[in-house]
């Protein structure tokens, strides 16, 4: 069945998520530079999650008298309300600094919205006016000692289905990509959407293929190069075996590659990339942004 869906969604916004992190002010550059490079309406949001440790959810049944609980509820409530406002007045400083860096670095003028809730929730809300996702590969709590990932973030890149800008910690303007290529129709898509969207145009590409360079694979590389090609692209063409993982991070780094490109929801090896374990090894070990595109 021939896949319908649009190649690139080019009336949408860029949406930054941001959060309190050490990832914050790379989130917001890459999005500022995200924004400009599409020409795309540029929006700030940060989302705040209290579902968690509110008040009412303290179970004090059994272990207090009823007007000692009584008494600690209210303390708890108030203590709650209190950290309501300083999670808000938190929000809004991050997020006029975001703006304030935008229009510093990029020139752009943004919008900035806070909400509350669930962020992926949110973020499927919003979805049918984005263009492009931007988030930090980690959040505020993340442990950097043991490498792991935001849980907001993998949850995001299970859900949505526009694609997204995953910020490395530190911004630096791309001038070359790598993208992730094993000839499977979704990996091929992703080359027709790199070709037909303007975030990419005039940089240096090269296509990595994680395996031996087959007749079949090829084939498949020579179509790559020349959508590429077309598109004005001056790709070159990469096989080294190994697994997906640790064959990007060697390559990246030898080709200086400034950001990774993979598809969404692929096949064979690059399957993995997004829905098994691979996915998180990339993001982890990876130090570039990753573009992932549906």
């Amino acid at each position: 069945m021939n896949d319908t869906r649009p190649l690139i969604h080019a009336d949408g916004e860029v949406l930054a998520a941001l959060d309190p992190s050490v990832y914050a002010d790379s989130v917001a550059d890459h999005a500022g530079w995200a924004a400009s490079r599409l020409q795309a309406p540029l929006e700030l949001m940060h989302v705040i999650d209290r579902r968690h440790g509110a008040a009412a959810g303290t179970n004090l049944s059994g272990s207090l008298s009823l007007g000692a609980q009584e008494n600690l509820l209210q303390e708890l409530a108030d203590l709650d309300e209190q950290r309501g406002r300083v999670d808000q007045a938190r929000g809004r400083l991050l997020l006029d600094q975001a703006r304030d860096r935008v229009q510093k670095g990029f020139g752009l003028a943004s919008q900035a919205r806070q909400r509350q809730g669930s962020l992926v929730d949110t973020l499927l809300e919003l979805e049918a006016g984005v263009r492009l996702f931007v988030l930090g590969k980690r959040g505020e709590h993340a442990d950097f000692a043991s490498g792991h990932l935001g849980s907001n973030l993998e949850r995001v890149l299970r859900s949505v289905h526009r694609p997204v800008l995953v910020a490395s910690r530190a911004f630096k303007p791309p001038a070359r990509f790598l993208i992730a290529y094993d000839g499977s129709a979704t990996t091929r898509r992703c080359v027709e959407m790199v070709c037909a969207s303007p975030l990419l145009q005039g940089l240096a590409c090269d296509v990595l293929t994680a395996g031996e360079a087959s007749p079949e694979a090829q084939e498949h590389m020579d179509w790559a190069l020349a959508a590429l090609r077309g598109a004005g692209f001056s790709p070159g063409a990469l096989f080294q075996a190994g697994a997906a993982d640790a064959v990007i991070a060697e390559v990246s780094k030898a080709r200086g590659s400034d950001l990774l490109v993979m598809g969404a929801y692929g096949h064979s090896r690059i399957r993995n990339l997004i829905l098994g374990s691979t996915t998180t090894q990339v993001l982890r070990s990876c130090l570039l942004p990753v573009l992932l595109l549906r």
